[in-house]
């Protein structure tokens, strides 16, 4: 992974503040995530490649770089020498500095990750349902958490940084969409997740939308590291999306920043819908269901997607020209540079949907915006549990916006 050279990542690094009315452990706290993040964005820096780009002393790095090398959480690489002045260290995350779980709620499945520090997946465990309920859910999440530390050691244990739940809002309105009965899901309408699993989860927890979170995941450990600000969509179930904005991932007032799904579009009988009811995988189940496929494969390996080929291709050639609409105009509100777009699907899915989507774009009328760079996600199918997983880590050891170093006295 590398720093982007345009020079706005630079220069955002590079920036100091006068610190005026914070606490020292505040400053100091806010720095060791400033490093952090930098060398998650560019690994083998040295102390003195970090001074220049932070704009702090090389005092101030040595101690914050001493502080992290004994927290576990950076390792040491090579001396190298040869070079004009002393010989350099280049540093780098270590992979076992740290730990995090991540549990996706998904309208068909339930999946728990673990991560460690460079977002390497160590854990799968994966539940599928007709559709999920609180009590299952939450059994599911007790059980996993408890499968997955018991093979840990003491010392593993405690570098867990805490659960992260990505999960849809408002679960019950999905009933119609996902074939449930009527009121079959209500019960999400008094459930608070957090409070019913902090008496069996002996970690910190954090709930976010999953789409925001499958954002994240690409923020942190993707393709999302090369731009300031883009658009992020992630075609799962239902399609949904994120938005970052220099160098910061919204959530938004209500968490739900980035709801592409919900983009307005008027079909060809003047009927106004939305991006969700014809770019979700959910309109390839229905159609293979209408005649009678079992869609399951879909849901239970990501390879199964290749039994079905022509239903595959008549859905990707589907949802793509109102996907690129709805692009059109998100760039016509914000000036995005670029789309990131990824997907519960295997990765040859995820290239032809993006090739027919900049194919569809070209047909459309751009006249007023710039054309933002369609680029494929990495993160993958598994994008909403790292992004469950990231959240820990957003907490304690990630600069989210475009913040300042501050020099500390």
């Amino acid at each position: 992974m590398t720093l982007a050279t345009d020079g706005a990542d630079e220069q955002s690094f590079r920036t100091v503040a006068s610190g005026r009315g914070s606490k020292q452990s505040d400053i100091r706290a806010h720095n060791e995530r400033l490093v952090l993040s930098l060398l998650r964005r560019r690994s083998g820096l040295t102390k003195a490649n970090i001074a220049r780009l932070t704009g702090l002393s090389a005092q101030a790095v040595s101690v914050i770089m001493r502080k992290l090398e004994d927290d576990g959480l950076l390792g040491r690489g090579s001396i190298v020498r040869g070079r004009i002045g002393q010989p350099s260290t280049p540093m780098a995350l270590k992979p076992d500095g740290a730990f995090s779980i991540g549990v996706k709620i998904g309208r068909r499945s339930v999946e728990m990750v673990l991560i460690d520090f460079v977002g390497t997946v160590h854990d799968v465990i994966r539940e599928t349902y007709r559709w999920p309920m609180p009590a299952a859910v939450t059994r599911f999440i007790k059980e996993g958490v408890a499968t997955i530390t018991n093979k840990f050691t003491d010392r593993e244990k405690s570098r867990i940084t805490g659960v992260g739940i990505a999960s849809p809002f408002e679960l019950w309105l999905w009933e119609e969409g996902i074939g449930a009965p009527q009121g079959a899901m209500d019960e999400w309408r008094t459930t608070d997740l957090l409070k019913d699993l902090q008496d069996h989860i002996p970690f910190p927890l954090y709930l976010q939308n999953d789409a925001t979170s499958a954002c994240g995941a690409e923020f942190v450990f993707g393709r999302g590291q090369e731009f300031q600000s883009y658009l992020y969509l992630f075609i799962g179930f239902f399609i949904g999306g994120g938005v970052v904005l220099n160098g910061s991932l919204l959530s938004g007032t209500t968490g739900n920043a980035g709801a592409i799904g919900s983009f307005p579009l008027r079909g060809q009988n003047g009927h106004i819908h939305q991006l969700i009811d014809v770019a979700s995988t959910s309109t390839l189940e229905t159609h293979l269901q209408r005649n009678n496929i079992d869609p399951s494969p879909l849901w239970n390996l990501a390879e199964g997607w290749s039994v079905f080929p022509e239903a595959v291709d008549q859905w990707i050639n589907t949802i793509t020209p109102p996907i690129a609409e709805a692009i059109v105009g998100a760039c016509s509100i914000i000036d995005f540079p670029a789309v990131i777009i990824d997907g519960g699907f295997p990765p040859d899915i995820r290239k032809r949907i993006v090739a027919k989507t900049n194919s569809e774009i070209d047909l459309l009328n751009t006249k007023g915006i710039v054309r933002p760079k369609i680029i494929e996600g990495v993160v993958g199918a598994q994008a909403r549990a790292i992004g469950g997983a990231c959240l820990p880590y957003f907490d304690k050891y990630i600069l989210t916006s475009t913040q300042f170093a501050i020099e500390l006295a």
